[in-house]
């Protein structure tokens, strides 16, 4: 359902204008092939669960809800495949009436990767004029801390694109964007291994995402 969600995609596209710089060089996704890696990975909804996680106070075997959040996003160079799948694309949006948008693709991969494999769902990204011209206008974004209320003011950049989207979908309490389910031992093991600072790729992008969003330093604060 991520991919069918024009508001989540629609911030994806924007950090990846930003962060493989379409703006500042236009042959990028005319004739220029590029791809970008996706980390998501399923987190509690609940705030203090993820902090009990992190600190390993939850019981395994405990039943959480949990929902999707992308972990990390990646400019990355595409393999001789997906150079092709690329082609493709791009002759079918030039088909299709959009020779002037750039195009690209996306690889959505869940926590059972490794830092160079994984379970990939390949997308096609298509940029709309609209796309670009908010990533050149970079407007800030205007949020509400999801903990104490705060209003939040963030200037736009790849990653606070993320941040944006991360946290419609913890806004998300009715489970409207169907992207809420119940968390598996795998998925709480990379929170417990972030809260250890393991050195693994998943645990370092945890750890990652921590630092640079806002939500994580409320919980630290609270939990003081």
């Amino acid at each position: 359902m991520f991919i069918l969600n024009p508001i989540l995609m629609g911030l994806l596209k924007l950090g990846v204008v930003i962060d493989c710089g379409l703006i500042d060089n236009p042959r990028i996704g005319f004739d220029v092939p590029f791809g970008v890696r996706v980390d998501i990975a399923i987190e509690p909804s609940n705030c203090l669960d993820f902090v009990g996680l992190y600190f390993n106070n939850k019981s395994p075997g405990e039943k959480l809800q949990g929902m999707v959040q992308v972990n990390a996003m990646t400019p990355w160079e595409l393999t001789p495949v997906r150079v092709d799948k690329w082609r493709e694309a791009r002759a079918r949006h030039d088909a299709e009436g959009f020779a002037k948008d750039p195009v690209g693709l996306v690889d959505f991969i869940d926590v059972s990767c490794t830092e160079d494999l994984g379970n990939a769902v390949t997308a096609e990204l298509h940029f709309p004029p609209i796309i670009l011209d908010m990533a050149k206008a970079r407007e800030p974004f205007l949020g509400v801390s999801a903990v104490t209320g705060a209003e939040i003011r963030k200037p736009m950049s790849a990653m606070t694109c993320l941040e944006t989207l991360n946290m419609h979908i913890r806004a998300d309490k009715e489970n409207q964007l169907h992207l809420r389910t119940e968390m598996t031992d795998q998925d709480k093991e990379v929170i417990r291994a972030a809260g250890r600072n393991e050195n693994t790729y998943l645990a370092r992008i945890v750890k990652e995402k921590m630092r640079r969003e806002h939500i994580y330093a409320d919980m630290v604060r609270l939990t003081r």
